[in-house]
């Protein structure tokens, strides 16, 4: 059976009566250059198993099978299961997994499907969890790599560097967690249904926290508060989110201290920058 089919897909839907569901983001491909280049950015091979996220028909399951040692793919909707049953049937290696992501301990389940293999995440996230989803499988700390088809918009938000419009709170936590790197875009014309937005496959590779960030908690509640409010200086915004610990006097020495000028923006800050904020802000704030 060809899975990016359109007529074998809505032929394979029908026999079991499955419909698309807008709450659960469904947008199946029928591009199939698309699974089998994610499998191949993906960097699968025997020595890996690779968790997916939402397999949806199986198109990319089948792609990253062919590839991988072991694949468990996590399946939200169980209306699905059945159409998987059928779809991979033929591959052995592949376990299906009902459940919620969100709701999984990530690091006990890649234990569990995988002894003795290095563990991958790849996914065609559906867009209204692309950002817990990718929060959970970086905070998880068990990924060598992590590929997930994603709103470009989103993509573009993850890569951008300080200074730039997409650049937010986000952008930092998944540059403290993973170097990032877009791998290529994807029109809505190779999905079913068609999405209004076209999408692009993003590759995170997890290293070592930035060894310059001490307090990492504290860290990111700076992170947080120097983005709450984009048009509110860094000043204003810490003096938001500290101001009944710490004076606006006090904050603004902190910000001559690490040569930060009056009225900067949060998002004019990299990484260095925000660990010596936070290192500066650390004796006032501490517990």
């Amino acid at each position: 059976m060809d899975l990016c089919n359109v007529n074998q897909i809505k032929a394979l839907l029908a026999r079991h009566g499955f419909h698309f569901s807008k709450r659960m983001g469904q947008n199946f491909l029928i591009a199939d250059w698309v699974p089998q280049e994610i499998a191949v950015v993906s960097g699968a091979e025997a020595v890996n198993g690779v968790l997916e996220i939402g397999p949806g028909i199986g198109p990319l399951t089948v792609a990253l099978a062919a590839r991988a040692g072991r694949v468990a793919a996590i399946e939200l909707d169980r209306a699905l299961l059945p159409v998987l049953a059928e779809t991979l049937s033929a591959w052995d290696n592949v376990t299906i997994i009902p459940g919620d992501v969100l709701k999984l301990d990530l690091p006990a389940l890649v234990q569990e499907q995988f002894p003795g293999l290095t563990p991958l995440a790849c996914a065609n996230l559906p867009y209204n969890i692309t950002t817990p989803a990718i929060t959970a499988l970086l905070e998880a700390g068990c990924f060598a790599s992590i590929t997930v088809m994603i709103q470009r918009e989103v993509a573009l938000r993850i890569c951008a560097a300080p200074g730039t419009p997409d650049y937010g709170a986000f952008s930092v936590f998944c540059q403290y967690h993973a170097d990032t790197a877009l791998c290529f875009d994807v029109p809505p014309d190779c999905f079913l249904p068609a999405p209004k937005v076209t999408s692009s496959v993003l590759r995170l590779i997890p290293h070592s926290p930035p060894e310059q960030v001490h307090h990492p908690d504290l860290f990111f509640q700076v992170v947080r508060a120097a983005f709450a409010q984009r048009r509110k200086t860094l000043l204003n915004g810490l003096s938001a989110a500290f101001g009944s610990r710490v004076s606006k006097t006090d904050l603004h020495t902190v910000l001559q201290s690490c040569a930060l000028p009056d009225g900067i923006r949060g998002e004019r800050l990299g990484i260095p920058e925000f660990a010596a904020l936070t290192d500066a802000l650390y004796p006032l704030l501490k517990p």
